[in-house]
């Protein structure tokens, strides 16, 4: 399975028709273009998934943990995601989006302090955000949802091309406690638990 609309924005599709072209001149050009090819496919994957039933705030995207801080009385955990990391990003909660704002900005690497000033999608659901951040190669940010959509925890909301960051602003009840990840652990979207609140 592949993100939704990757054939479409990631140029796949050209990549592989330039390719086949360049193949039937020479195979000293034709064959990179389609190992480029196969790999923006590749990139663009989108596994299924299983979301623990226990609950917990899960991982928005596949990557390490790069964030783990308080702001404005609520605590942000953020997942950067290398290149070979799946980039579908999910639902941390459940929840009904509020607002999809998209902000212009810079394409610092998203590991980056600057990074904060990168162009980026915050998704304002009723309690939490999830901020999708544009990195160094990062252009197109597609988010699948829109205002007045209800999630379920672990469902697709949206799939960053080429490097970048999601964060979890999370809900006020959570604070620096209820935090189970590290800076710098590996995490999956859709099934590691970032944060759990004590019953």
């Amino acid at each position: 399975m592949f993100a939704r609309g990757s054939w479409r924005y990631t140029y796949a599709l050209p990549l592989a028709v330039v390719g086949l072209a360049l193949l039937g001149l020479s195979s000293l050009w034709g064959v990179p273009v389609l190992a480029l090819a196969g790999f923006v496919v590749w990139f663009h994957r989108d596994p299924e998934r299983t979301t623990p039933v226990e609950a917990g705030v899960v991982a928005p995207a596949d990557g390490k943990v790069s964030v783990i801080r308080e702001e404005d009385g609520r605590v942000r955990v953020g997942v950067f995601m290398n290149v070979h990391d799946v980039h579908v990003n999910r639902a941390p909660l459940d929840g009904t989006v509020e607002a999809v704002d998209h902000r212009a900005g810079g394409h610092r690497p998203a590991f980056d302090k600057e990074s904060e000033h990168n162009e980026r999608v915050r998704v304002e659901f009723d309690g939490f955000a999830v901020v999708l951040i544009a990195g160094a190669f990062a252009r197109r940010i597609h988010p699948y949802v829109e205002s007045g959509d209800t999630v379920a925890r672990g469902d697709r909301i949206s799939h960053i091309s080429f490097g970048s960051r999601a964060d979890v602003v999370l809900p006020e009840r959570y604070d620096r406690a209820d935090v189970l990840v590290e800076d710098g652990d590996s995490v999956t979207a859709g099934e590691t638990c970032l944060a759990q609140r004590e019953a």
